[in-house]
């Protein structure tokens, strides 16, 4: 069994988190008791709930999600899933034939590509760059620029998974908790890697307001000056306005299923006949797109949010792959004293066996921290927060986990019990 594999059959819960502790390693959530019920050694649920508290209370909240916290969504059998890198492989391998793709794969021999998409694709824009791509008479350049225009519908169709019967339990808690968030304080801001609407859908359904750059007119037109815009009430009794609770800000720093281009606009559309889908498909040339608009607002935000006085940034199901967006947070270590900055992931521990245990040992209480992360970002982080950075905190576990031990700092509003009510009214069955 494979760590995922190990983490595919564990149901979600915050009892899976493991903190890293300098001088003690990856240390499980809960305390280890003895045979009598007796603490023989404290588990660290203080601090990690002490880390998200304290993130969660900062001026300037900002989260970052990535792939894996998609994979936690979940539709009913015989629909489309949230798909992991491999499955985006398989997928563009069945929509343009075995033969094919064995035939694409063979034009960069001393290539490792490794059942990679993202490294495949950026082997066929470099060729296609140093080959003249506008050579209709070049069959190899046609030949790849069809491949890669395959591959890229294939890519949207698959992210484009979320619909209103999909299962999203801990994208609805995220949002709940992050746009719960006291409203005095700056608004929350989710940053995203992910093209899929699952946080989109989750605010949806519990009736949460999303401040995206889109604006409110029958075509949604993206704006970047409609981020400095917020929701307030205003009553007629009152001299100054109320900032309503229950409302964030999105960045979707890769783009949208949902975004199309039409001239020099970008609307919010899903109908594939209109313009052309607004992503940044995945290469190595995501550095040099995202600085192009209007992936260059949302890096722009991602980049002064982390230099803000007593910032905090949690980080879930992001594996620091992309350098345009690792480096900034690597140079905000450096640079901001004030930041906080807490880590989620599920391959901080890469051995099976510490997790699972052999049977009947239960898992370790303490998982050594073990070689240096093959990621050189993640490398360095966890080399800081072994050696005491109080800033730093790296928690082992799933979006989903997380989710669950996220705090939540504000108690349910009346206008949440309200919407629950009219959910009622209108089905019943709820």
């Amino acid at each position: 069994m494979t760590v995922w594999e190990y983490w595919n059959e564990t149901p979600p819960g915050k009892a899976n988190l493991r903190l890293l502790i300098p001088g003690k390693g990856w240390v499980a959530y809960s305390d280890r008791e003895d045979n009598e019920g007796k603490i023989v050694e404290r588990g660290s649920k203080e601090g990690i709930d002490s880390a998200l508290i304290n993130a969660m209370s900062a001026s300037n909240f900002s989260t970052l999600t990535g792939a894996g916290a998609s994979l936690c969504a979940r539709n009913v059998n015989g629909q489309p899933q949230a798909p992991s890198m491999r499955d985006l492989w398989n997928a563009v391998e069945a929509a343009v034939g075995p033969q094919v793709f064995a035939g694409i794969c063979g034009k960069f021999p001393n290539a490792t590509i490794g059942q990679n998409i993202e490294k495949l694709l950026s082997l066929c824009k470099v060729y296609l760059e140093l080959n003249d791509a506008a050579d209709e008479n070049n069959q190899d350049v046609t030949a790849v620029k069809d491949f890669v225009s395959q591959a890229e519908s294939c890519i949207l169709a698959k992210v484009d998974f979320v619909n209103q019967s999909t299962t999203l339990a801990a994208h609805e808690a995220y949002v709940r908790k992050i746009g719960r968030r006291g409203f005095r304080k700056t608004r929350a801001k989710l940053f995203t890697t992910n093209y899929d609407l699952t946080v989109e859908e989750a605010a949806r359904r519990l009736r949460f307001a999303v401040i995206d750059g889109f604006s409110h007119s029958l075509d949604q037109v993206y704006d970047r000056q409609h981020f400095e815009l917020d929701i307030v009430r205003r009553d007629a009794a009152k001299d100054a306005p109320d900032y309503i609770p229950n409302v964030f800000q999105l960045y979707k720093l890769h783009g949208s299923t949902d975004w199309r281009r039409i001239g020099a606009e970008v609307l919010r559309s899903r109908d594939n006949t209109k313009g052309k889908p607004v992503l940044i498909y995945p290469r190595s040339s995501k550095y040099q797109e995202a600085f192009e608009p209007p992936y260059l607002d949302m890096m722009g935000a991602f980049q002064a949010a982390l230099r803000e006085p007593d910032t905090a940034l949690v980080v879930a199901g992001f594996g620091f792959n992309d350098d345009h967006i690792s480096r900034p947070i690597i140079s905000a270590l450096e640079s901001n004293l004030l930041i906080r900055l807490v880590i989620c992931d599920p391959g901080f521990i890469l051995s099976e066996n510490d997790l699972r245990g052999a049977p009947p040992e239960p898992p370790a209480h303490n998982i050594p921290v073990g070689d240096p992360h093959a990621n050189p970002f993640l490398a360095k982080i966890t080399s800081l927060a072994d050696r005491g950075d109080p800033r730093i905190h790296l928690i082992n576990g799933r979006f989903e986990d997380l989710a669950e031990a996220l705090p939540d700092l504000i108690g349910e509003t009346d206008r949440e019990r309200h919407v629950e009510r009219v959910k009622v009214l209108r089905d019943p069955g709820v």
